[in-house]
């Protein structure tokens, strides 16, 4: 639709029967909140009060991505009435985040929102936080097991499958290559294997090729130089991560004479994963098809919205919440609030709702 951010429920975990039910639900909980976030209640569960610093753990600094998240955390945090420290750079070390995390816990923080570096790795933070009664909110990535409070997200299975159903209408047959973010994030998990499933599903005339590229730029390139010197007929392209993989994708085909603007004869079509500005400008360019724009400003806004509940004692269970979004349940009793992320392609690029357009 043009001139509109398309935004959407997860039609695998919300439906209206579904949030028919959850009201019902709802209805007969006194204690939780039921994915609202103007009902929650205090549970006594909070040792912070509702007060005290709050700790902010970035993973990294290098993509645009996440340096507007970064803009966005201070103005964010005093929107919610949240005390936040000065941000904290992981620099895409896992074993540094865990070293940052039990810094913030030694400064005496009554919360910490985190962005994960490793689903498997982070776990160590949290348990040292629920030992300090420390609660955590999980941004961008959910932890495969230790204690959070809710994982702050966009669905990332819904990444994977936009990219496959864009490709797949714009390319009959041929070779697509997904260049994927680091394994070890379920983030790169879910978006590879959702892309991969729903190729061999829905559009088995594609074939799908592969770089793991663990959000590094330089591997980005390099692998991609290498795969097109094998496969020069290569048909589409899916970057998982455009604040890392945008610059690199497109130098590496300028290069070789593949970068052809969207209409012309041998354009190679390529879909995103970020929302920044520079995608945008792709797309206006005819460089680039399409992104799904990821809330980095949603990301900020409920990772303040759900440390300070965190810590007041509140608590909430799955259901569609009054922010366009469905509170799911993980593996392990873990909520994620997954949030809303519309694809952009030409037709709403200038949306001025999108919040890659808001920032300069």
């Amino acid at each position: 639709m043009a001139g509109r951010t398309v935004r959407y429920r997860n039609g695998r975990n919300a439906s209206r029967a579904m949030g028919a039910t959850a009201a019902a639900v709802c209805a007969a909980l006194a204690l939780t909140a039921c994915g609202s976030t103007k009902d929650t209640v205090d549970s006594g569960g909070g040792k912070g009060g509702g007060s005290g610093k709050v700790g902010v753990i970035l993973p990294l600094l290098t993509s645009p991505f996440w340096q507007s998240y970064n803009d966005y955390v201070p103005k964010m945090a005093k929107s919610e009435g949240v005390d936040a420290l000065k941000t904290v750079n992981s620099n895409s070390d896992p074993s540094q985040q865990i070293t940052d995390i039990n810094n913030q816990l030694n400064q005496g923080v009554k919360g910490l929102v985190v962005a994960p570096l490793d689903s498997a790795a982070i776990s160590a933070g949290l348990d040292q936080a629920e030992r300090k009664g420390v609660p955590v909110v999980a941004v961008d990535v959910a932890p495969e097991k230790g204690k959070v409070a809710m994982v702050v997200r966009a669905d990332n299975v819904a990444y994977g499958e936009k990219a496959c159903e864009y490709l797949g209408k714009q390319i009959p047959s041929g070779k697509v290559v997904q260049i994927m973010g680091d394994l070890a994030s379920v983030n790169g998990r879910d978006r590879s294997e959702a892309f991969r499933t729903c190729v061999r599903k829905k559009f088995p005339k594609l074939k799908v090729l592969e770089i793991p590229a663990k959000w590094e730029s330089d591997t980005a390139a390099s692998k991609l130089d290498t795969l097109l010197n094998a496969n020069p007929d290569l048909k589409g392209i899916y970057m998982q991560a455009g604040g890392v993989y945008l610059a690199p994708t497109l130098q590496t085909l300028k290069s070789k004479g593949l970068l052809k603007k969207a209409g012309e004869k041998g354009h190679i079509s390529i879909v995103s994963n970020d929302g920044i500005p520079q995608e945008y400008a792709a797309i206006r360019k005819g460089q680039i098809d399409a992104t799904v724009s990821q809330p980095a400003d949603l990301y900020a806004k409920y990772g303040m919205y759900y440390i300070k509940a965190a810590m007041e004692g509140k608590t909430f269970e799955p259901g569609p919440t009054d922010h366009d979004s469905e509170i799911v349940e993980l593996s392990g009793g873990i909520l994620e609030d997954q949030l809303p992320a519309p694809l952009v392609t030409k037709d709403n690029v200038d949306d001025p709702e999108l919040w890659g357009n808001t920032v300069k």
